[in-house]
């Protein structure tokens, strides 16, 4: 369950969610920046009313869900220091868009095989001026890159053993796959093809979000990325 609510227990406005969220990570975001997100949970919320293209319908709870989620996973991001990074299955522009308007440095693929999602990610891309970002219509294993990624990150888009399969490929010998989990998925990793070894794992927390969140790393068994451990902290 969500809490998007001020300390008089009414309900934050956007704009308030995002800043107090954003404080709580210890996140730096250019007024800018913070405005150019708002301007995509407005555009989000608008192409939802036909498309459907979330179920979350509240803008507020847009920003803690949506924007506060993927932000979750922006210090584990950095520390890779990825030049190119894939979000593979982002369907409304999740998290791709949110961490290409932080990481402005770094070139963001979104695929997706859904084109209702791909248009609106399209046309967010075009309205919020991203120069770092490429959307792509494919299904995940018809997707032919001209070079791997060093860094392939998913949000809720299939289970470990599909994400390796139809995505793993697209990782270079020593780039990671981040995948973004709700409860620790006990009986995905049991499942765990052996080309991937889980290389370390974070519980995250979201501000304003009262529910389990994990992030994931994996690393092609014996390529550089993989130290041969897994390091976990939560």
């Amino acid at each position: 369950m969500s809490h998007v609510a001020g300390e008089d227990g009414k309900t934050m406005t956007p704009q308030r969610a995002l800043e107090q969220g954003l404080e709580t990570l210890g996140i730096e975001c250019p007024l800018e920046v913070q405005g150019r997100l708002l301007d995509y949970v407005r555009l989000l919320a608008k192409w939802n009313r036909v498309y459907n293209l979330t179920a979350v319908r509240a803008p507020q709870e847009m920003v803690t869900r949506h924007l506060l989620d993927s932000f979750a996973v922006l210090p584990h991001l950095r520390a890779l220091q990825p030049k190119r990074v894939l979000d593979v299955g982002t369907g409304g522009g999740l998290p791709g868009i949110p961490l290409a308007l932080l990481s402005p440095q770094t070139a963001f693929v979104l695929l997706d095989s859904n084109s209702k999602k791909t248009r609106f990610v399209q046309q967010a891309v075009v309205e919020l001026g991203l120069g770092n970002v490429e959307v792509v219509h494919a299904r995940a294993e018809q997707y032919h890159p001209d070079t791997p990624f060093d860094v392939v990150v998913s949000r809720a888009f299939s289970s470990l053993r599909e994400m390796v399969e139809r995505a793993g490929a697209y990782c270079g010998d020593r780039g990671v796959l981040l995948a973004m989990k709700g409860v620790w998925p006990a009986e995905e990793l049991a499942d765990l093809p052996a080309a991937f070894t889980l290389r370390e794992s974070h519980r995250l927390v979201v501000p304003g979000l009262d529910e389990e969140r994990h992030l994931l790393c994996l690393a092609p068994t014996g390529g550089a990325a993989n130290n041969g451990t897994a390091a976990s902290s939560g």
